[in-house]
């Protein structure tokens, strides 16, 4: 497959001069603004990145003092995980109003049943052992740092795999101000801990892929010499480790894990026949393929078997004593893990016959325009209630994505498509994989009740596609002068029209308390409301 790459300086990615040996990665010393190294400055504009982007998601984090929608769920269960190391159930009588009071250790000595695994609300409980479990930073600053960082992965994925460090600080820089991945990063649901560990997963490889093309290029051509080129592939290994705690989020981080071995591999095969190996396809598949599953595969099912360790340790998590009350225990081990594995039938049976109605549930053909957004929260006041100086007021949460981003990026889905087709492009190829396998599998459960909200796993994928149609339409280093003046004219234009929008749509997605008559103004279709 032939790599579609933008003009201009930074990143190591490495590509064949002449099908033999690996460009040389980026030294850091070619220098850039005022002067500074590209490693100085790709650094300087990361700080720049998370300060920005942590701005954003810490302001006024603490402002709604209530458990925020799925909150209630994940929020309380983390806190049981922390201090029990297993989630318990709450008595019907403790309510929520209770709990954000600061009623927060009236829960029971019985297990919880939760159809999640403990990875997203072990993060969550992180924040509450920092800062306490009775306020909302407690709930929240966990998922609000994992935003930030999600922020500087992109940045740092994206110069890797465009080697264009300007493209991978706009793309960083669109996603810390769409609505959909700052709502996410302001509230502890699941999703957007899922979201991070795919795109830690997906950079790791990208580091794998560049190392090994590295070591290709070491080798003079001869056939014997086209075996073992690397050693053990601990970046790899660090990919698996990071699917297997996506898979200890949620279960849909199942498809990465299967997408991104295939893509992985695929990546050998395509380095193996550009470097001239004769045997390209048996040794990609015997000394590639084989050893990937096991390096991917393997490690993502220990690092999620061990994310149960607070499960195993209990004596009393729920069903884990499944196996001995059903005469099913031989010794500890194989009782365990007999337990976990009922365990994971009944949630998966949950799962698969969720179909009951909800008012915001949306169908995946809606997601990638926005037509369906998810209310996190809704308060309305009067005059003189909460600073409304008008007769009616509306504070919301609405995890709405910033609609020049999404239709604009929904566009940039289908060219990114049409070149990976048509040119070939590995790099194509890849931004595809993200959306292969984080947003096509929803179309398997149209039966099933799912929301829009979903849709944050998948955006950095979304994001890096509209910056890939904005190195098209740069062109390469030898294009015109005209060319570029436009193609950063029209960027230029498109990146303030996305700016000023989040601007507009800040008040609905930090719950400000603004004009009722405002906040309708911004439900621009009736399927926002």
């Amino acid at each position: 497959m032939s790599d579609t790459r933008a003009s201009g300086s930074g990143g190591s990615s490495v590509a064949p001069r002449t099908g033999k040996r690996a460009a040389r990665p980026s030294t850091g010393k070619v220098r850039g603004p005022f002067g500074l190294t590209e490693r100085t400055t790709t650094w300087i504009l990361a700080l720049v990145l998370v300060v920005w982007s942590g701005a954003l998601r810490l302001y006024k984090l603490g402002h709604v003092k209530t458990l925020i929608f799925d909150e209630i769920y994940y929020v309380r269960d983390a806190y049981t995980l922390l201090r029990e190391g297993n989630e318990r159930a709450w008595a019907k009588e403790v309510s929520k109003a209770a709990f954000e009071r600061g009623d927060i250790d009236s829960y029971l000595p019985d297990p919880q049943y939760v159809v999640h695994p403990p990875v997203g609300k072990w993060v969550i409980a992180l924040g509450e052992w920092a800062l306490g479990a009775d306020n909302p930073w407690g709930w929240r600053i966990s998922v609000a740092l994992v935003g930030t960082l999600g922020v500087l992965m992109l940045f740092l994925t994206v110069r890797r795999l465009l080697g264009n460090t300007a493209l991978a600080f706009l793309a960083a820089y669109l996603l810390s101000i769409d609505g959909v991945h700052l709502t996410h990063s302001r509230t502890s649901l699941l999703d957007l801990i899922l979201g991070f560990f795919c795109l830690l997963a997906f950079y790791f490889l990208l580091r794998d892929r560049d190392q090994f093309r590295v070591a290709l290029g070491r080798i003079e051509g001869a056939a014997e010499g086209f075996g073992h080129v690397t050693g053990v592939r601990w970046w790899r290994i660090a990919a698996g480790i990071s699917l297997g705690l996506a898979c200890g989020v949620k279960w849909s981080g199942l498809y990465f894990v299967a997408v991104f071995g295939i893509m992985t591999v695929l990546w050998d095969w395509a380095a193996r026949r550009r470097f001239g190996d004769p045997r390209w396809k048996l040794r990609g598949f015997a000394l590639d393929a084989i050893p990937a599953f096991f390096a991917i595969v393997g490690s993502a099912l220990v690092t999620y078997v061990l994310s149960w360790s607070g499960w195993f340790a209990s004596k009393d998590g729920y069903f884990r004593n499944w196996a001995a009350e059903n005469g099913h225990a031989s010794n500890p081990v194989t009782e365990a893990l007999a337990s976990l594995w009922h365990y994971h039938q009944e949630a998966y049976s949950f799962h698969v016959g969720l179909d009951s109605t909800h008012t915001y549930a949306a169908k995946p053909w809606l997601w990638l325009l926005q037509l369906r957004p998810t209310s996190f929260y809704y308060e309305s006041y009067t005059y003189g209630e909460a600073g409304c100086e008008v007769e009616k007021c509306s504070a919301a949460i609405t995890n709405l994505g910033n609609p020049f981003i999404w239709w604009f990026g929904a566009l940039a889905l289908l060219v990114t498509l049409v070149v990976a087709i048509v040119r070939r492009s590995g790099t194509a190829g890849a931004i595809l994989s993200g959306i292969i396998a984080g947003y096509l599998p929803w179309f398997l459960y149209l039966d099933r009740t799912i929301f829009q909200f979903y849709s944050v796993v998948f955006e950095p994928w979304l994001i890096m596609a509209i910056v890939f149609v904005f190195a098209l339409m740069l062109g390469t280093r030898t294009a015109s002068h005209t060319r570029r003046r436009i193609a950063i004219f029209a960027i230029a234009s498109l990146v303030v029209t996305m700016t000023l929008a989040s601007a507009f749509w800040w008040p609905l997605w930090t719950a400000q308390v603004i004009p009722y008559d405002l906040w309708r103004a911004h439900m621009w279709f009736d399927s926002w409301i």
